[in-house]
């Protein structure tokens, strides 16, 4: 039975990614890197579920999401953009299958960097950070989430790359299987993927292909 909750605030952090917080329900519980179904609660959308994972931490008073509209074409991502404070969602039964395994390395293509945001953030509060290191590819340096939140955790190594944005200082390289080769130099560590379909795939293949252990691949399965 989904529950109704209203949005708090939102905030803009990138062009086309806000934060939502919104009220928690009683009892409500989830684990760092899972998700729920949401839903808007008005009027023609409360039948379109999205999965959005949790960026707040469980043992925050308010829920938290971080998520990318895409305002080129309709659909409740671009309807979302459109909300504010007062306005409600509806939440489902919490689910996800990234979870933390241990030191390694997190790589993320643009909004795909979300699951790992309260993986990091708990780490982060526990002071567990060292020997982990995200990875996040994305289009421009502006669209990069969190870069400043990311940058400021002691311990947390971070290597950014961008593929449109000629300006850039950073890193302009697709992650692929030379880039692994380049930028990573132990591969029977922890890998953690998440981004679009193709490059999660593509990513797993490579890691494979340079000796990854298969099990030591965390995705959304």
């Amino acid at each position: 039975m989904p529950t109704s909750v209203k949005i708090l605030k939102t905030e803009k952090i990138t062009p086309n990614v806000r934060h939502y917080r919104l009220e928690k329900p009683k009892g409500y519980s989830f684990g760092p890197g899972q998700a729920t179904e949401v839903s808007i609660d008005k009027d023609g959308w409360r039948d379109k579920k999205r999965p959005f994972t949790f960026t707040s931490l469980n043992d925050w008073e308010e829920l938290e999401f971080t998520i990318k509209s895409y305002t080129d074409h309709p659909g409740v991502t671009a309807e979302l953009w459109g909300l504010e404070a007062g306005d409600r969602l509806l939440l489902r039964d919490v689910w996800g299958t990234i979870q933390y395994e241990g030191p390694g390395t997190f790589i993320a293509g643009g909004a795909g960097v979300t699951p790992f945001i309260a993986i990091l953030r708990q780490l982060n509060a526990k002071g567990g950070l060292a020997g982990n290191r995200l990875i996040a590819s994305n289009s421009t340096e502006a669209d990069i989430i969190l870069r400043n939140e990311f940058e400021a955790m002691e311990g947390l190594e971070t290597l950014w790359t961008v593929t449109h944005d000629p300006k850039t200082r950073l890193e302009q390289e697709r992650i692929d299987s030379a880039f692994l080769k380049k930028h990573i130099s132990d591969f029977s560590q922890n890998f953690y993927l998440c981004g679009p379909d193709d490059m999660v795939k593509d990513l797993r293949d490579a890691l494979e292909r340079l000796g990854a252990n298969v099990n030591a691949l965390v995705w959304e399965k």
